[in-house]
């Protein structure tokens, strides 16, 4: 819980009951929730937060770099405390994301070509590829 506080100081956001619950909760689960799933799943704690809370949390924990927020298309946000660089593996079938972390250089290098081909400064990426989980695999028949 420390290094959640420690977190939210450094980015320059008071600790506040509300934002520590829904950090905290973001934080230990890796399910990329919707602000919905977040709201629904904390006010069992804290029954006087409102969803109005959780939205303008979220906001302020994306702002400060401290979570991203992830479109899994149709304006339909999720959220995930993983800042670390990585990619995104989005399930066109149940909107499911998996992350995958790979060799840092990786994301490095595919960065920098982009910067030095476009001669942009780069100051942060999302990388997402679609498909099928292979959960949905095995329902589906792949053609």
């Amino acid at each position: 819980m420390q290094t959640l506080i420690n977190n939210l100081k450094d980015n320059n956001l008071k600790v506040t009951p509300q934002r520590l619950i829904i950090y905290s909760y973001l934080y230990n689960n890796h399910i990329h929730p919707s602000a919905e799933i977040i709201y629904n799943n904390i006010k069992k704690q804290n029954p006087t937060i409102s969803l109005a809370t959780v939205y303008k949390t979220l906001k302020s924990l994306k702002d400060s770099g401290l979570i991203r927020e992830i479109n899994v298309g149709e304006d339909s946000f999720r959220y995930d405390a993983q800042v670390k660089p990585h990619i995104h593996i989005i399930c066109k079938s149940c909107n499911k994301i998996i992350d995958y972390f790979p060799n840092e250089d990786f994301i490095n290098k595919i960065q920098d070509e982009i910067s030095n081909n476009t001669n942009c400064e780069i100051e942060q990426n999302q990388m997402y590829f679609y498909g099928l989980c292979d959960e949905c695999c095995k329902k589906e028949p792949i053609f």
